[in-house]
């Protein structure tokens, strides 16, 4: 892979990182503390329009970034050591891995009504997800400045 691909690989790794650490952000402060504000006749169908709409805003950019960490991990630009790939690919099945093992499942059993012990859950697992994305950011800018240098 040349170069220049390379580079525009990176940047759109780099793109789609730092929107997915607003979106975490944005779900961890406000949006899931939200979810209790709902009432419970209402909470059913809220959380299925939820989970849907979600998956509209928030699959796309995963799917690229996972794809763009992955084809950096195989075409390394040379100002991204092996070591940095790795951890960024590393953060990334942590975050897959902690979507599909814990809020998934916490997603779903909330469909048939709010239960507090659930959401709670769902709020305290999230921080996996939020910290991982955080360090991926870290990761990432660290990653930029290299490749402007």
């Amino acid at each position: 892979m040349n170069d220049s691909l390379i580079r525009w690989l990176f940047w759109i790794h780099l793109a789609s990182t730092l929107f997915m650490i607003g979106v975490i952000w944005f779900v961890q402060i406000i949006h899931y503390p939200l979810f209790s504000s709902v009432g419970s006749a209402e909470f059913p169908a809220y959380e299925k329009a939820h989970t849907k709409r979600t998956a509209w805003v928030v699959a796309p950019p995963m799917l690229v970034e996972l794809g763009t960490a992955t084809l950096l991990l195989l075409f390394r630009p040379a100002s991204i050591s092996l070591e940095e790939a790795l951890l960024g690919w590393v953060l990334l099945v942590i975050i897959w891995v902690s979507t599909y093992r814990l809020q998934i499942p916490d997603h779903e059993r909330l469909t048939t009504g709010f239960d507090h012990r659930v959401h709670r859950h769902l709020v305290m697992s999230n921080w996996i997800r939020t910290v991982a994305w955080s360090a991926r950011g870290l990761l990432v800018m660290v990653m930029a400045n290299n490749m402007l240098q």
